[in-house]
């Protein structure tokens, strides 16, 4: 019988769910320009520092800017090689496969390379989490940490009724959970609910609900703890479906919607259909709102252009991205 994680469907969660559904409908349907190579760097920046930030990092926004761009920083030292690693994990985004435990064990080497002994292994030894001399968190021990982790990725490889959307969340809850690192499990967990977020809709890529939870990190624990308690992740689904659901629409009052031609049509359409051999009716499907004609002619445009390549498959023309 496959593993999953106990969490409840509450109308709020339901409620959240269609807004967030609504808003990437609305955005896909606004044909954006593909967000620009700065706008990511921008987002990454802001990402790596509110999760380090979570930590007890004190660097800036501008220090973990320069050191992105290779300037001198003044800071304590594992403060600087905390924003190193996190750089260069980042940079491996889009290799990291959310559904890969041996990708999970990667970032977390990458993350703490240097930080801690055990950078890129599960933990060794117990561990719990203290508020003064209260234990708010036991983990479970140590020799279960492999299989509840097997357990994990495969309820997000094989429940199939279960949205990507609430599999982050719910993902993130249980890594914290279990706790499977002596160390960098929140900035694990943070990391690896975007990735899964990505598998929703690639626009998550370029946002991120760091910087929210950096602002609510009270409200953050506080609701780690109750699930805790109660022993289910729904409330903390519903805490993060409010985070992206403002972060997505703090990016859609950002982003300005532009007039698009066949060229522009043809780069978005990419991300949906590059991996294939793909028909006019594949390209219509990506936009509902353009005419037949309009598609013959962005089509025959991408041919001419260099963009695309064609075939002849059963009175059906094919198409194919040549890059």
């Amino acid at each position: 019988m496959n593993y999953k994680p106990p969490f409840v469907i509450t109308p709020k969660i339901f409620s959240l769910s269609q807004e967030i559904s609504h808003i990437l409908g609305t955005l896909e349907g606004a044909r954006l320009n593909i967000t620009p190579i700065k706008l990511r760097k921008e987002n990454n920046i802001k990402t790596i520092q509110a999760s380090l930030s979570i930590e007890g990092n004190t660097l800036s926004l501008e220090q973990v800017s320069h050191i992105l761009e290779g300037k001198a920083v003044i800071g304590p030292q594992k403060d600087i090689l905390e924003v190193q690693n996190a750089i260069e994990t980042y940079s491996f985004f889009d290799e990291l496969n959310p559904l890969s435990i041996k990708d999970l064990l990667r970032a977390h080497k990458l993350l703490m390379k240097e930080l801690i002994e055990e950078a890129g292994q599960w933990r060794s030894k117990g561990v719990g989490i203290f508020k003064g001399s209260q234990v708010k968190h036991m983990s479970p021990q140590a020799k279960r940490v492999p299989t509840l982790m097997e357990d994990l990725f495969g309820f997000l490889k094989n429940d199939k009724e279960t949205p990507w959307l609430l599999k982050a969340c719910i993902f993130h809850y249980e890594l914290e959970f279990i706790h499977p690192f002596s160390d960098g499990n929140g900035r694990m967990g943070r990391l690896w609910q975007q990735l899964i977020l990505g598998k929703e809709n690639p626009i998550f890529k370029y946002v991120t609900v760091e910087e929210l939870i950096k602002a609510r990190q009270g409200e953050y624990y506080s609701v780690l703890a109750e699930c805790d308690q109660e022993g289910a992740s729904t409330k903390f689904i519903e805490f993060s479906l409010m985070l992206i659901l403002e972060a997505l629409q703090r990016y859609r009052s950002a982003t300005t919607p532009t007039v698009h031609d066949s060229r522009s049509r043809l780069d978005y359409a990419k991300d949906k259909l590059s991996d294939k051999w793909f028909s006019r009716k594949d390209y219509l499907d990506v936009f509902k709102d353009v005419s037949t004609a309009t598609a013959s002619r962005d089509l025959l445009f991408g041919v001419k252009e260099g963009v695309l390549k064609n075939r002849s498959e059963k009175n059906q023309t094919r198409y194919h991205y040549l890059s």
